[in-house]
């Protein structure tokens, strides 16, 4: 049921790329149902830095300090002092709802409780305090899903299920000023993920991209600094020319070089998830795990390759019941010829977003 006379909204997303883009529908549907709302992100220094003068359903981005379990992992050093003063500021705000969108609820539960707010609202496992509102966290539920339920609990309905991110144009000034565009269309590789276990082969990517170039695309190969041997590696093992992006743009000027792209071809990455909310076409290779939870909702220009390993490829645990140490890909057996013929179907039938 929607509430009346709500001003101040405070919704906790303090992660990474992808998980903040999983969230844009649920934030979207609080925009609509309570229009008059401030709505306060609590995140990270590069979520103020992106959302800085960009068109979304966040008014404002309030950067939290280290805490164990949410900005960091259970291991992660606090100053006490600096917490203490970050919980007086919000309190201050008089947040007339607190949202929990950062998982489970064992840290940020409590992180969410000492913000002062009149009413808290998100998710549960089973070891976590309980909110006013929840709904319980289990693993295996599409992320989309997973906060537009979380929202539902206060009234909040949007018919957006994909998100979407404006691009500016400083964004496309930024990327034009470094890839060479030729005319012809441009098609993105993306060898890296944070997870190795999502890594396909690069080699697998070095013929996708050089069917790409065969079919008149220019290639474009992109990874963050710690992913330049990869990159490096696809483009070593391709025939065609391919253009070398490596650590060249900012996460802005990454969305404004996915804007001017036809087709990436990525493993399930940040990057991935921000191509499909800038309006470029998908293929991307996933684990099947991964898939329920980070797929993306339609097929039109998103085509998912599939790996169903469930077994580690080293120790032969079943990773959906118990977890090992091994970090070997669980998406190596994806086949380049699925990958080949879709990025093909997508790079004929698809046109470029309006820019």
């Amino acid at each position: 049921m929607q509430l009346e006379n709500v001003k101040k909204i405070a919704v906790l997303r303090a992660n990474a790329l992808g998980d903040f883009i999983f969230a844009l529908p649920a934030l979207q549907a609080l925009r609509q149902t309570y229009p008059k709302a401030e709505i306060t992100l609590l995140a990270l220094d590069w979520h103020a830095n992106f959302l800085a003068n960009r068109p979304l359903p966040v008014d404002r981005v309030v950067v939290i300090p280290p805490s164990r379990g949410v900005r960091g992992d259970a291991n992660t050093e606090e100053n006490p002092a600096e917490l203490a003063d970050f919980f007086t500021k919000m309190a201050a705000e008089n947040f007339d709802i607190a949202i929990q969108m950062h998982g489970g609820g064992r840290y940020s539960n409590p992180f969410v409780l000492h913000l002062g707010a009149k009413m808290t609202v998100g998710l549960k496992t089973p070891d976590a305090v309980p909110l006013d509102r929840w709904v319980p966290y289990i693993y295996y539920q599409p992320e989309i899903l997973r906060y537009l339920e979380v929202v539902s609990l206060l009234g909040a309905k949007t018919t957006e299920l994909e998100p979407r991110i404006a691009v500016t144009g400083e964004d496309l000034d930024e990327a034009k000023n470094v890839v060479n565009l030729s005319g012809k269309p441009l098609v993105v590789l993306h060898p890296g993920a944070t997870d190795s276990r999502r890594w396909w082969g690069v080699e697998k990517f070095a013929a996708v991209g050089d069917a790409l170039a065969d079919a008149g695309a220019d290639v474009v190969v992109t990874g963050t600094k710690s992913e330049r041997s990869l990159v490096e590696a696809v483009i070593t093992k391709m025939n065609a020319e391919a253009q070398n992006l490596c650590a060249r743009l900012s996460l802005n000027g990454l969305a404004g070089l996915l804007k001017l792209s036809r087709v990436i071809v990525s493993n399930d990455s940040g990057p991935l998830h921000l191509a499909a909310a800038v309006g470029c076409a998908t293929v991307g290779i996933f684990w099947c795990g991964n898939l329920i939870t980070a797929g993306p909702m339609t097929r039109d220009r998103h085509r998912p390759a599939i790996s169903w390993r469930l077994h580690c490829p080293v120790c032969g645990v079943d990773c959906t019941r118990a977890s090992c140490n091994h970090r070997d890909s669980f998406v190596a057996d994806v086949p380049v010829q699925e990958v080949v013929d879709s990025a093909l179907e997508l790079l004929a039938t698809t046109s470029l977003p309006d820019l």
